[in-house]
């Protein structure tokens, strides 16, 4: 069997609204494969002991450390109204445009209420910015 190997979108990180962000250096497709979340691997239970807030459940007992800075995928930041999504598929976590994204434009997905609620309170993305200033 032949194995499908995806290749990454050339991004880069560098200082944005929230901190670090990744940002697109070419214009990317809707639908277009970007980056691979990636890490350690690890149990629930090794997860739940040491905490923090790069890790990444992709089943009930298995999880990924997106720790390490060599995992780019890290700097994609939370945004309510996002320009990407996250598929685990066979274990990988792979992130995927859902909107035409231009080159320089910041990456973002939704992290879900779970994480936004413990470590986003008030959410500061983009989007909640930009509706609170109005």
């Amino acid at each position: 069997m032949k194995k499908l190997v995806k290749t990454p979108k050339d991004t880069i990180p560098r200082r944005s609204s929230a901190g670090i962000g990744l940002f697109a250096r070419e214009d990317i497709k809707k639908g277009d494969f970007i980056i691979e979340y990636v890490g350690d691997i690890m149990t629930r239970k090794e997860a739940d002991d040491k905490g923090g807030k790069y890790l990444f459940e992709t089943s009930s007992n298995r999880v990924v450390d997106g720790t390490a800075r060599s995992n780019k995928a890290r700097y994609i930041n939370h945004a309510c109204k996002p320009n990407c999504e996250v598929s685990i598929e066979r274990g990988h976590i792979n992130v995927y445009a859902i909107k035409n994204i231009k080159a320089e434009e910041e990456l973002n997905y939704d992290y879900g209420k779970e994480y936004t609620d413990e470590y986003c309170k008030p959410c500061l993305c983009l989007s909640c910015v930009s509706k609170k200033n109005k």
